[in-house]
């Protein structure tokens, strides 16, 4: 169970605007890199993102589109934030682990699930002197209520991934679809 989502969720009674991108591609492989000229560091969602879900490696036809995001944004402004790996369901972070040493770029460790752990990535980033400004970051991911809302919480650059590597028609993606398909009317 994610609390941090169910309960930033109820955010969007007051601005339904929280869980809309910037930018939406069907995949990853449809990325445009660079991302905008003012974007400095990345978060990347994992799962249905990069990888199939739960599976900790690049899914193979996004090889070359991983390998140019981690040219474009090399060493720590590429972060890979999941609510799987490395986060507190991850025991001693051992799939942390082997996502980093099969991806070579870094894997958040957070207490908090996404979209509660915008503080722990925006630390990343300024300790790391990657950015000065949450706005020099974009958040990737599949899911609006948790990657784009928090991106938008954050006052980042939020792309969401539509489709991923396979289509999620879970209740709760089915009720994102719908909300972002009003929300552009």
């Amino acid at each position: 169970m994610n609390a941090s989502a169910t309960l930033n969720v109820f955010k969007l009674l007051y601005n339904p605007r929280l869980c809309m991108p910037q930018l939406t591609v069907p995949t990853f492989n449809q990325l445009p890199i660079p991302l905008a000229p003012a974007i400095k560091a990345i978060v990347i969602d994992k799962d249905n993102c990069i990888s199939y879900p739960h599976d900790d490696k690049i899914w193979p036809q996004y090889n070359t589109k991983w390998e140019q995001l981690k040219t474009q944004y090399p060493g720590k402004a590429l972060l890979i934030v999941s609510n799987s790996a490395g986060s507190s369901d991850d025991i001693a972070h051992k799939e942390a682990k082997i996502l980093e040493d099969r991806t070579g770029v870094t894997v958040l460790r957070h207490s908090t699930k996404k979209p509660g752990c915008k503080d722990e990535i925006l630390a990343h980033f300024i300790d790391n002197k990657i950015i000065e400004h949450p706005n020099e970051v974009a958040v990737i991911g599949d899911r609006l209520f948790t990657d784009i809302m928090m991106s938008n919480m954050m006052n980042s650059y939020g792309v969401w991934i539509k489709d991923g590597v396979v289509p999620s028609n879970g209740p709760i993606s089915k009720i994102e679809k719908m909300l972002y398909t009003f929300m552009n009317k």
